[in-house]
């Protein structure tokens, strides 16, 4: 099903999560979206080329509020990453799943019953459990940031379902995407301080980049073949991803209640793939 691209994708978002947490001590979080879309832009043109994908497009507005929306979400996203702990910013910032969820409804007219209410529900609910997210007073405004970054996150994956209806290919998507999120961020960093790249930064620039890339067209295949509420439940899968990576690579240890928050994300995408209304777009 392609719905379950959103697996693959929430693996690779959250190995660039850890790029982006070990790059934040080098880099702005300016530098790191400028950096991750640029050296990404050159990746995703060179498989373009390779598979002789054309550049050439007919629905650029879309692209546009795609690239808007989805870069703006990305520089708040990053921010939030370096004053508030990851787990707090990935929360906030995975909002952007029940945001499309009402998002869906009211444009593509699709329903929504009980148990499927319960079932996204559920996932969120593991998650509060899985990451249980705390905010100090002196960070509210940062938390509100969060959020907006997940709403706008929301409106950029709605846009990416409207392009796969078009016809549009995943690579020509996640082109545009960076090449807009390049010209915002590029353009920021003319007024901000740019740091020197040594070859350890360089290696964490390319890992990021390289992950976020191949994240984006798994999430955009996902949207584009799949079903749009079940690759919404799936993406949740990232915190669980990311949570295992700070298990193994920071010693995190988990509580019983996040483990039991990591099996309620599990069954949320089990009940989602079985309940999820069907839609004309879906394959």
């Amino acid at each position: 099903m392609g719905s379950l691209w959103m697996l693959a994708a929430g693996f690779l978002f959250a190995c660039m999560g850890v790029f982006v947490k070990i790059g934040a001590a080098y880099f702005s979080h300016i530098e790191l979206v400028f950096y991750r879309s640029f050296i990404g832009l050159l990746i995703i043109y060179a498989i373009m080329r390779l598979q002789g994908v054309s550049i050439s497009t007919k629905h650029w507005r879309n692209h546009l509020w795609r690239g808007l929306s989805g870069t703006i979400a990305m520089l708040l996203f990053f921010y939030c990453i370096t004053k508030l702990t990851l787990a707090t910013a990935i929360t906030l910032n995975y909002t952007a799943p029940m945001f499309l969820t009402v998002l869906t409804i009211a444009v593509f007219k699709e329903k929504i019953h009980l148990p499927l209410t319960l079932a996204i529900c559920l996932g969120f609910v593991g998650v509060v459990l899985l990451l249980q997210p705390t905010l100090q007073h002196d960070q509210l405004f940062t938390g509100v940031l969060g959020l907006i970054s997940g709403l706008l996150a929301g409106v950029a994956f709605m846009n990416i379902k409207l392009l796969g209806k078009y016809g549009e290919p995943d690579t020509r998507t996640v082109l545009y995407f960076s090449l807009t999120a390049s010209v915002m961020s590029g353009a920021w960093m003319l007024f901000d301080s740019i740091h020197a790249i040594t070859l350890h930064g360089f290696t964490i620039l390319l890992g990021l980049a390289t992950t976020a890339t191949l994240a984006q067209i798994a999430m955009t295949r996902a949207y584009r073949t799949g079903r749009t509420l079940v690759a919404g439940s799936l993406a949740y899968s990232t915190i669980v991803f990311a949570s295992i990576f700070g298990l193994l690579l920071w010693n995190e240890a988990l509580s019983p209640v996040s483990w039991v928050g990591i099996a309620f994300i599990m069954a949320s995408g089990v009940l989602s793939l079985h309940l999820s209304p069907k839609h004309p777009s879906s394959k």
